[in-house]
């Protein structure tokens, strides 16, 4: 596997982690089926959690990817952004508990909801890296033969365009993660094993993020 299938199988990876997480809202697709008694109310529910959590990647990832055509800039962005991911990692080991304004949040904005859950995360960070990984820089050969301002001009839309391409491809991880664990809770599970085995990964998200931003700066020296 070259580093470039690598990468988009970590984004990959990373939305499955993501969906799979009580805290990014699949508990609210199955109290939504419950609440409705239908089948459609869960599957409903996550549409609005998918959009406003890919607004919360795009909203990350686009900024950095434009800063990351600047190519002598290119090492530094990177070890900044991997030094961020990693303190922001150990400010949520630190301090784990939720902003309380998420909870006063109603019902019917979920897709608002979803956003500031994932900004309160962090969770556009974890990608961070491995999103400017995927934003290569061109060999000198290219630069000669298209020119500077050229070459940047193409490079710039590039970047962008991959960072939408990782908040698409992770979104739709996260989104087909969270449908599968709120599908299995309503039509199999139960409210039994919600309170039998609730678990709260937001310990592991703090050290995930402190992983992520290791590997960022790893892979930018």
């Amino acid at each position: 596997m070259n580093a470039t299938a690598a990468l988009w199988l970590t984004v990959v990876a990373i939305g499955v982690y993501h969906g799979l997480n009580p805290a990014m809202g699949w508990p609210i697709a199955v109290a939504n089926g419950m609440a409705e008694r239908r089948d459609g109310a869960v599957f409903a529910t996550l549409l609005p959690l998918g959009g406003g959590h890919f607004a919360a990647m795009a909203l990350v990832l686009v900024p950095f990817a434009w800063l990351s055509w600047y190519l002598e800039w290119s090492r530094a962005i990177r070890l900044v952004a991997g030094a961020l991911v990693f303190a922001y990692g150990v400010f949520k080991l630190a301090q784990p508990r939720h902003p309380r304004a998420l909870a006063r949040i109603r019902p019917t904005q979920l897709a608002w909801w979803s956003f500031l859950m994932a900004t309160a995360h962090g969770a556009a960070l974890m990608l961070v890296p491995f999103m400017l990984g995927l934003c290569v820089a061109p060999p000198a050969a290219m630069t000669r033969e298209l020119g500077h301002a050229t070459l940047m001009n193409e490079l710039a839309q590039a970047s962008i365009a991959t960072a939408a391409a990782v908040a698409a491809v992770h979104t739709l991880a996260m989104m087909l993660a969270g449908l599968a664990m709120a599908w299995a809770v309503y039509r199999y599970l139960g409210l039994q094993f919600l309170r039998r085995a609730w678990f709260n990964l937001d310990r592991v998200w703090g050290a995930s993020l402190v992983i992520a931003g290791a590997a960022g700066v790893g892979m930018a020296l």
